[in-house]
């Protein structure tokens, strides 16, 4: 599309972007006047989700997004909940990717992303976090013995996430802090996912780096040594 507006002229869009762009983007697509389904299917808390639905009304669509892009099949699933959910998933029969109707109204497929991505992402970052920790207090190898003895697996699994998220950590802040906001919404503590915002905003750097950046890279930069 060349344009919002453009895109505008559709009966459906659905809005994918950085979580902390999710209520301007809502807001601009309103301006104009859409009258069609709004699908947000962006990660972001409950409270955020229904900012969007004051804005765009009874057309809107909670939804959450668990998986990579859908370059095959069985990869992807797109949740969705509120009243236009069904129809919305119909959209994507015999495609790549798997849509759900998730129960609870407005709220529920945001909160079922927040859930998943609590551990998904959050364990990455804690991950990376006590690797961190290690390198500054100089037990590395000992820690990554230990780890070949007691867990195997982490060890690798450190490595590749460092790479994986350095390209996608810039986003990641935002999302950490939307669920910061859902376990505190819930009266319960939100600092450890406070906590991997900042240690992804350290990475955010490495958003244009070809291939992604290694994991020694990724330390020097969470421990602020370049």
């Amino acid at each position: 599309m060349a344009s919002l507006d453009e895109a505008l002229d559709a009966d459906i869009v659905i809005s994918v972007c950085p979580p902390d762009a999710s209520v301007a983007l809502a807001q601009s697509v309103t301006e104009r006047g859409f009258a069609g389904i709004y699908v947000d299917g962006n990660a972001v808390s409950p409270a955020t989700a229904a900012k969007v639905e004051r804005l765009v009304g009874e057309s809107y669509v909670d939804g959450g997004i668990v998986g990579p892009p859908a370059w095959r099949p069985g990869t992807t699933r797109f949740y969705l909940s509120g009243d236009c959910a069904d129809r919305v998933a119909s959209l994507f029969e015999n495609s790549l990717v798997d849509a759900r109707v998730v129960d609870g109204g407005p709220g529920a497929a945001s909160a079922l992303k927040m859930c998943y991505a609590a551990y998904a992402k959050g364990s990455i970052a804690l991950i990376l976090g006590v690797r961190a920790l290690a390198e500054s207090n100089g037990v590395s190898a000992a820690l990554l013995d230990e780890w070949d003895i007691s867990q195997p697996g982490l060890v690798r699994r450190s490595e590749s996430g460092a790479t994986a998220t350095s390209l996608k950590a810039w986003r990641f802040v935002g999302e950490m802090h939307e669920i910061a906001s859902t376990f505190s919404a819930a009266h319960l503590p939100s600092g450890f996912h406070e906590a991997a915002a900042e240690l992804y905003g350290r990475m955010a750097g490495f958003k244009d780096t070809p291939g992604g950046a290694d994991v020694d890279t990724v330390l020097r930069a969470i421990l602020r040594r370049d």
